[in-house]
């Protein structure tokens, strides 16, 4: 007895060491681990509902706070690119995306102008609510992803609120740095990417846009309703109604990644009963593969499209084209008979936005526009000769003199029709683009332009043409004027036409129907209204 009392006195002194099952960590670990678990539960919050769509205007866009080792804010203009602000130095960045024109709010200021002057208070109070509006749902987004994934990991509550509180702790340091290094004076420098980059050319220095900012801040405002007032404008044109023995050409040209140019072209195609499109170039502006979606309407137009390179548009441009359904693509002279004519076509040699090329060193438009006069005269030879040839450049349309009726062409962002030497018609198309983002650089913005061709079904000769004029950015004119060739105005005499006939056929001399009086030309202002 006393032995055994001996030994628990012995163990009560001297406890044997018990194994632990689990290994205590590190405190510095634990910490570095609660931290991880905050910055992952506060960055899965903020991409599940830390963002808020808000109108700016007339435009919807979504505001987001995004972790950031640089901060800054980025703003988003799709498919155009962005434009980055050093607007402050800390941990998040800023994220504007602006998703679309809101067609009502756009139309609202298109029938009460007077609400233009009251535009740029009625940004700064948009782009103060949605802020406010982010930053609330910031924390609530920062802290209930930091306390739910806490309870996930540690299965604790503790631990759960411990990371909510930590969480909010980083978000409000963020905000005191974003707020103590903030630079109101970022938006005079900002950095362009994408199609943007040529932005800085075309808005003008840091400089004049300070010292005449009223003038800037009345010219954006009159912008962002651009597209509605063309929608406007086009939806009013007069449809005339050509004979129905013609062949309706709509021909396009540098349309300069415009996105408004898909729903003019179109409209137009379904008030003339267009039979086919014809597209002599330049639909790109850098013809990098980020704009290649920028194609995909084509396939919807309502008409074959039948198109060649512009030395704005790649290989890679044109490899896309060769894949959307109703494109015909031309090239090296290869023929196609689409809507009843016969076409061939010679893409551009240059590719201008290539910069890594001397200019004097690319390929010339002459020697192209030569080898496309081969094409035409081997085409005749075998007994299928080409109605209409396309090049980009006058240049190497001028190549096909004598050797086609009617050759379509680009480039000088104006519209001309020239009878050539041998008796070839040329035909020179403006912009159907307004230039893109080159309509800003001229004192006026370049009109749109677009012409419709009527040509006789049997022998597929040019009778007549519509001139298509739509007014630049912010105006809302629309011009449409019909024209005669020498050879079809009224009491002019066979011997009068001295172009090449593919056919043998004389022309007819029968304009399409509509023309006025079979005038040569006519016009129709439908808004006289312009700003």
């Amino acid at each position: 007895m006393a032995l055994r009392a001996l030994v628990r006195h012995y163990r009560s002194r001297h406890p044997h060491p018990t194994a632990e099952l689990v290994h205590r960590p590190h405190p510095w670990a634990r910490a570095l681990g609660l931290v991880t678990v905050v910055l992952i539960g506060a960055w899965l919050g903020l991409l599940i509902v830390g963002n808020v769509r808000t109108p700016v205007g007339p435009m919807n866009t979504t505001m987001t706070l995004r972790p950031s080792l640089t901060g800054g804010t980025k703003i988003n203009v799709s498919p155009l690119g962005a434009l980055e602000l050093r607007s402050h130095n800390a941990p998040v960045r800023l994220d504007v995306n602006v998703d679309q024109l809101d067609p009502a709010r756009a139309q609202a200021l298109v029938d009460h102008p007077e609400r233009i002057s009251g535009l740029q208070d009625e940004i700064a109070s948009d782009v103060q609510h949605g802020t406010l509006d982010l930053a609330v749902r910031s924390v609530v987004a920062v802290v209930s992803g930091a306390t739910a994934l806490g309870l996930a990991v540690y299965r604790r509550p503790g631990r759960a609120l411990a990371a909510g509180g930590l969480a909010l702790a980083l978000l409000t340091a963020s905000g005191g740095a974003a707020a103590a290094t903030w630079n109101p004076n970022s938006v005079l420098e900002p950095k362009f990417s994408g199609l943007l980059s040529s932005a800085p050319s075309l808005v003008g220095n840091a400089r004049s846009i300070v010292t005449e900012f009223d003038v800037y801040q009345q010219e954006l405002a009159r912008l962002v309703t651009n597209v509605t007032k063309l929608y406007d404008a086009t939806s009013t044109l007069p449809a005339y109604q050509p004979d129905p023995t013609t062949i309706r050409v709509l021909h396009v040209s540098d349309i300069h990644l415009n996105p408004a140019s898909w729903k003019i072209i179109a409209s137009l195609v379904e008030q003339y009963e267009i039979n086919v499109i014809v597209d002599s170039g330049d639909t790109m502006d850098h013809g990098s593969a980020a704009e290649n979606g920028f194609l995909d309407p084509i396939a919807d137009l309502g008409a074959p499209y039948v198109w060649v390179r512009g030395n704005h548009d790649s290989r890679e441009t044109q490899r896309y084209l060769e894949g959307i359904d109703n494109a015909h693509v031309l090239d090296e002279g290869r023929a196609v008979t689409v809507g009843g004519l016969r076409f061939a076509g010679m893409g551009d040699p240059q590719f201008t936005p290539d910069r890594s090329a001397e200019k004097e060193s690319l390929p010339s438009e002459e020697v192209a526009g030569q080898s496309l006069a081969d094409a035409l005269r081997a085409q005749k030879a075998a007994g299928t000769p080409v109605d209409i040839a396309i090049a980009h450049n006058p240049d190497a349309a001028r190549e096909t003199d004598g050797q086609v009726p009617l050759v379509l062409a680009g480039h000088l962002h104006h519209s001309e029709m020239e009878v050539l030497d041998k008796g070839t018609r040329l035909r020179i198309e403006g912009s159907t683009g307004g230039s893109g983002l080159r309509a800003l650089e001229g004192q006026y913005p370049d009109p749109i332009e677009t012409s419709v061709l009527y040509l006789d079904r049997d022998t597929h000769r040019l009778q007549a043409w519509d001139e298509i004029k739509l007014g630049g950015l912010g105006l809302t004119t629309a011009e449409v004027s019909r024209h005669l060739p020498k050879e079809n105005q009224p009491g002019a005499a066979p011997e009068d036409d001295r172009s090449p006939s593919p056919t043998g056929n004389t022309p007819t001399g029968r304009p399409p129907s509509g023309s006025p009086n079979g005038s040569p030309s006519t016009s129709t202002d439908v808004s006289p209204r312009a700003p």
